[in-house]
C-alpha cells in the first residue's frame, strides 16, 4: 500500500460515470494474448480484483465459465453491470469488497487479475491470499500500460493530449501533492511488484507485451472525462469549486486546440503472469 496512505471509500468517488469514456482502451489483442498465455478454453473461473467498470473482465469473460468482479466502489460495479448488459455478457457477477476482504468465500479461480489496481492494496497480504485461491495451474495476472514502450515518432494529426498542462491545473486547485481519497500520496505509489510476489511464494514468471501503436482522436469531453476518472482529480476533491475547475479545464483545452481535437498514440499493454510452484494451487 502506498507509504503513509490509508485506503478510504472516497478514492474513486464520482469517477465511475466518467471512466469508460475518459480512459484509453488497452491495446487491441489483450484478451487473446491473455487467453493464449494461460491456455484458456472456456472453463474455470476468473476473478478481477479492483475491476472498476469491468473493462478487463468483460473482455475476458468469454474465456471462462464464470467471471467475478470485485470492487469497493458500488458505483463502479453498477456501471460494470450496465456495460455487461450492453455487451451481452451473461456469465459475470459483481461483488462489493476490497482485495483485503479476500478470500471472502468466493472459492478458487483459474486466473486472478489485477488491472492497474494492485498498488492500492496491502500487496504482501493480498498476494499471499490470492496464491491460496488459485486452482492447480492457476495464475496471478497483472495488466498495465507499458510505460517503457517507445513514444510515437510519426506526426499527430492534431495537438497531443495535454496531460502535463491538465496536471498543472489540477495542482493549482488541489495543491502540489497528489490527492487520493481523503489522503495524499507523498511518496507516490509503490513499485517492485516482483519482490512482493517472491515473498508471497510465487516462482514462475512470464511477461507478454501487447503492441498498440494506432493513433486515436480525443475530444474535449473525452479529456474532461479522463480527468474526472482519476483518483487524484475525482470530482469530489474539488468540493464547491468543481464547476469552476471544469470551466477552467475546458478553457485550457480550447486554448490548446480551438477546434477541440486532440490525438495520442495508444500505449502498448504489459501482461505480467505469476504462478505458484508447480503442483500447488
Amino acid at each position: 500500500m502506498p507509504d503513509g496512505w490509508e485506503w478510504d471509500p472516497t478514492l474513486f468517488k464520482g469517477s465511475a460515470v466518467h471512466y469508460t469514456r475518459g480512459r484509453l482502451p488497452y491495446a487491441p489483442g489483450l484478451a487473446g494474448t491473455v487467453a493464449r498465455a494461460l491456455g484458456l478454453d472456456g472453463r474455470g473461473r476468473l476473478l478481477d480484483v479492483g475491476c472498476g467498470p469491468g473493462t478487463v473482465l468483460l473482455a475476458l469473460a468469454r474465456y471462462f465459465t464464470e467471471a467475478v468482479g470485485l470492487d469497493p466502489d458500488e458505483d463502479m460495479l453498477a456501471e460494470a453491470e450496465r456495460q455487461a448488459g450492453r455487451r451481452g455478457v451473461t456469465n459475470a457477477r459483481w461483488v462489493p469488497g476490497r482485495a483485503e476482504d479476500l478470500p471472502a468465500g468466493l472459492g478458487t479461480f483459474r486466473a486472478v487479475v489485477f488491472a492497474q489496481s494492485f498498488h492500492w492494496t496491502d500487496r504482501d497480504r493480498v498476494a499471499t491470499t490470492v496464491r491460496g485461491m488459485l486452482e492447480p495451474g492457476g495464475a496471478f495476472v497483472h495488466i498495465a500500460d507499458d510505460k517503457d514502450a517507445p513514444t510515437a515518432t510519426t506526426p499527430l494529426p492534431w495537438p497531443a493530449s495535454p496531460y502535463a498542462e491538465i496536471g498543472e491545473l489540477v495542482r493549482g486547485y488541489l495543491g502540489p501533492v497528489r490527492r487520493a481519497g481523503q489522503g495524499r500520496l507523498v511518496h507516490g505509489t509503490p513499485g517492485r511488484e516482483d519482490l512482493v510476489m517472491t515473498r508471497a511464494g510465487f516462482e514462475e514468471f512470464e511477461q507478454r507485451v501487447v503492441p498498440a501503436g494506432q493513433v486515436v482522436e480525443r475530444g474535449v469531453n473525452d479529456l474532461v472525462a479522463w480527468t474526472f476518472s482519476r483518483s487524484d482529480s475525482a470530482p469530489h476533491l474539488f468540493g464547491d469549486r468543481l464547476a469552476e475547475f471544469e470551466r477552467d479545464l475546458r478553457a485550457l483545452l480550447r486554448s490548446i486546440s480551438p477546434d477541440g481535437h486532440f490525438a495520442e498514440q495508444l500505449p502498448a499493454t504489459r501482461v505480467m503472469i505469476w504462478r505458484p510452484p508447480r503442483g500447488e494451487g
